[in-house]
């Protein structure tokens, strides 16, 4: 799903680190740690629910905010200012969510982090489509951010297994989607990746 290396059309400063694979891989695996949790935790009580959303928003938003340089963006460029809001809505919603624990809360909280990074990896897939090599993967993940926000009011009458169940599968799914993508950039970087 990744683009080349150096696409054509980069945009000035924006030419990624050749580790960039590693914030990405390490978000992939917040993610799948986060949906095998609720996964196999039968019936989680609200406690666990804010804790283990907490500590996957915490983690997650902590590695918007790593992967911005290493993306190639200045944190105070526009997509730099963009991902460090994403990333910063994040880490306050985990923080939250690790501390002040409900339904309600969990559902609401959860969903505006959520929401407000997925229209920021959606808005930058869209507006550098071509330009980055990650373009791709914030469109999608931007689309399984959305939904999952979108989703997540409607389970809040449901209780801690059902919001975990849309947390942990948008997670999953979004862990799969980063996995790939940050085997790819590892492949990529390689110094005998180009050569035939």
């Amino acid at each position: 799903m990744t683009q080349p290396l150096t696409p054509a059309g980069t945009a000035p400063g924006a030419a990624p680190h050749a580790d960039l694979w590693k914030p990405v891989l390490l978000r992939a695996l917040a993610a799948l740690v986060f949906g095998a949790v609720t996964v196999f935790w039968g019936s989680p009580s609200v406690a666990v629910m804010g804790w283990s959303g907490g500590a996957y928003l915490l983690a997650t938003g902590l590695l918007l905010i790593r992967s911005i340089p290493k993306g190639g963006y200045r944190y105070d460029t526009n997509p730099g200012r963009l991902f460090s809001a994403a990333g910063l809505a994040l880490t306050g919603s985990g923080v939250a969510l690790a501390l002040l624990h409900g339904d309600l809360l969990f559902g609401v909280i959860a969903a505006v982090g959520l929401g407000l990074t997925g229209a920021v990896e959606l808005y930058c897939g869209i507006r550098y489509r071509g330009m980055h090599i990650l373009a791709r993967d914030w469109l999608a993940s931007g689309v399984i951010g959305v939904g999952t926000a979108a989703a997540l009011p409607f389970f809040i009458s449901l209780g801690a297994h059902a919001l975990l169940g849309v947390a942990g599968g948008g997670a999953i799914i979004s862990g799969v989607l980063w996995v790939l993508s940050g085997l790819t950039l590892r492949h990529d970087a390689r110094p005998d990746a180009g050569k035939p």
